[in-house]
């Protein structure tokens, strides 16, 4: 099956992220925000982008440890599981729908007052020209993005320095309008405006280089925030209250009040480029869940189906941009709350995955960005974002329950019935009963992942690796038994006897000493024939016994023939490499079986040959 195309830079991150979130949580909601809470809305927009922190770098890390298509339901399948992944996939499409849903309403708002059309017109020829632009690849819609987004920071930053000047202080009073839980439930309702972070995470399987991802997130989410802070500030001071409570154009309005029909027609038309880009990016975001859910047999395969010639997953955008005209015809609100309250339960259980992908102690979890202040700032996240979400409203709760409700259908009448994988949480488990519950297939999937991500590609130590033989001993032991104990897994291998191949072990080791430090022994030997080279992995737990009191605990036995004398050399290279890997003899030790040291050696840090 054709894989999706990988043609993302970091200007594309930024200007996905950025474009995503300027559209109409800030060119509409902050009339309606004002209605709620007064002149302190310029805070409310400020402390989201704050709240938006904890959420967005745990989603960071996280998907720079698993780039993969499906963002939130990826990496959330792989940390709790298969029923909550797909709460979580099916949650993150619906928010990013209602989101680019509310994006097309607001641009058929702006549009009315340019020209006089029918609003739903507008927002399905505007749904149906991006489904186009999606279908034809990742690139182009790419390349438009940083086009809309370069034109839309221009004439916002030229409002809001132009704007300064004609502010009037008394605008601000009242400043605070029924007290401090206004600010607060209006703070979740304007939450949906920071959404176009969860956009990138969607896409991250078709970055070029992950660990720009963060970058891209970061500085997006912090110029976003003042940038919203700044415009919310200006309008607020240009507009007298009674107008803006009541405007749902309110920096349009703002921009008549400063320059006239000019900076109405100018700051209208920042809008609609704002309204164009988050509907691009929430067509092209939003249709990678259903296509993630159908890679791991959640829904059904057509979302899966990708498009030879332009590498995009054609059936998934076109359902989704189906639903998200459906979604035009719904009330303004409702697309606000559910697409809010969606996102905040993403950042849950994003809070909640870093810490199972932690606590698991996962081999293979090696994530290119690490959250700063681990976990206090995740715990605090998911206080707050649980807290923001009762805040919100009781529509917004029975309609997100029911969307919950459906996703609990579809995976207990669907996807229920297809093949389970494992998932971090099952680690964790196994950790606190001591008990061994879980195989090594979540170790192997991230191995793929990271392959993938970093461009490994198999060389010949790997192959030698997967096939040869580990040893396991739990309580110390004499390195003569160990060598008698290798002989016999060899006898077959080599087609030598068991006796020669102890003698020439044992001759080795009499010349001089296998064990190159405290813990670590690497007995070599040349042997007769031609094209044969075997390894043994052998772990000592409590030491493994040699001749003047030294304990490995590490052991690799190299034999092969001398016409593989170079791959002999390469070997030893990459074993000398491996061993100094932060945390190696750790990670050794606390290995749970044969497998998963064949992982650690594996995914090691080393130089391919």
């Amino acid at each position: 099956m054709p894989k999706l195309s990988k043609g993302l830079k970091l200007i594309d991150i930024f200007s996905i992220a950025a474009g995503a979130m300027v559209s109409a949580g800030i060119f509409i909601l902050p009339g309606i925000a004002y209605q709620k809470c007064g002149a302190s809305v310029i805070f409310v927009y400020f402390i989201a982008g704050i709240l938006s922190i904890p959420g967005v770098i745990s989603i960071a890390e996280l998907v720079t440890a698993m780039p993969k298509a499906g963002g939130g339901y990826f990496f959330v399948t792989r940390s709790l599981g298969a029923g909550v992944g797909t709460i979580a996939g099916v949650l993150s499409w619906l928010s990013l729908i209602f989101k680019t849903t509310f994006a097309l309403v607001g641009l058929a708002t702006y549009v009315s007052l340019i020209v006089s059309i029918n609003s739903h017109i507008v927002g399905i020829l505007v749904c149906t020209a991006f489904l186009a632009i999606n279908y034809f690849g990742i690139k182009k819609a790419g390349r438009v993005q940083v086009f809309l987004v370069l034109i839309l920071f221009l004439i916002l930053i030229f409002y809001i320095i132009y704007g300064a000047r004609f502010i009037d202080v008394n605008n601000y009073t009242p400043f605070l309008k029924g007290g401090l839980q206004n600010i607060i439930s209006t703070t979740g309702f304007i939450f949906v405006s920071y959404g176009g972070l969860l956009k990138v995470a969607s896409l991250a399987e078709e970055v070029e280089d992950s660990k720009k991802l963060p970058k891209g997130m970061l500085t997006a989410l912090g110029i976003i925030c003042i940038v919203y802070t700044a415009l919310v500030f200006v309008t607020v001071g240009v507009l007298n209250g009674d107008i803006l409570s009541k405007s749902i154009t309110p920096i349009s309005d703002g921009g008549f009040a400063v320059l006239g029909v000019k900076g109405k027609i100018l700051l209208s038309v920042a809008a609609i480029i704002g309204f164009i880009s988050a509907s691009n990016v929430g067509i092209m975001s939003a249709s990678r869940y259903p296509y993630a859910l159908s890679q791991d047999q959640m829904f059904p395969a057509l979302f899966k189906k990708v498009s030879k010639k332009f590498k995009t997953p054609y059936w998934s955008i076109f359902i989704t941009g189906l639903i998200i005209i459906i979604g035009l015809f719904l009330k303004l609100n409702i697309l606000i709350e559910v697409a809010s309250t969606s996102l905040i339960l993403t950042y849950i259980l994003a809070n909640i995955s870093i810490i199972i992908m932690r606590e698991s102690k996962l081999i293979n979890y090696k994530p290119q960005y690490k959250a700063p202040f681990y976990p206090y700032v995740q715990i605090l996240g998911i206080i707050l974002y649980s807290f923001l979400i009762f805040e919100i409203g009781k529509e917004a709760l029975i309609a997100t329950m029911f969307f919950i409700f459906v996703s609990i259908v579809v995976y207990f009448f669907y996807g229920r019935k297809r093949k389970q994988k494992e998932f971090a949480l099952l680690h964790v488990i196994e950790r606190v009963i001591d008990k061994n519950i879980t195989g090594t297939s979540l170790e192997k999937e991230l191995r793929k992942i990271l392959r993938e991500r970093d461009s490994i590609k198999e060389d010949q130590f790997d192959k030698i690796i997967k096939k040869c033989v580990v040893l396991d001993f739990n309580e110390k032991i004499n390195y003569k038994d160990v060598y008698e104990t290798v002989s016999k897994k060899l006898t077959k291998r080599l087609n030598m006897s068991e006796k020669k191949i102890f003698s020439m072990l044992m001759d080795k080791e009499k010349k001089y000493s296998s064990v190159i430090s405290e813990t670590v022994a690497i007995p070599h030997i040349v042997i007769k024939g031609k094209n044969k080279f075997e390894m043994v992995i052998i772990r000592g737990k409590k030491g493994i016994e040699y001749p003047d009191e030294k304990t490995p605990v590490i052991v690799f036995i190299l034999l092969g023939t001398i016409d593989k004398r170079n791959f002999h050399l390469k070997a030893l290279s990459a074993i000398a490499q491996i061993i100094h890997n932060r945390n190696f003899k750790e990670n050794w030790l606390n290995a749970k079986n044969k497998d998963v040291l064949k992982e650690i050696i594996l995914m090691s840090r080393r130089e391919r040959f």
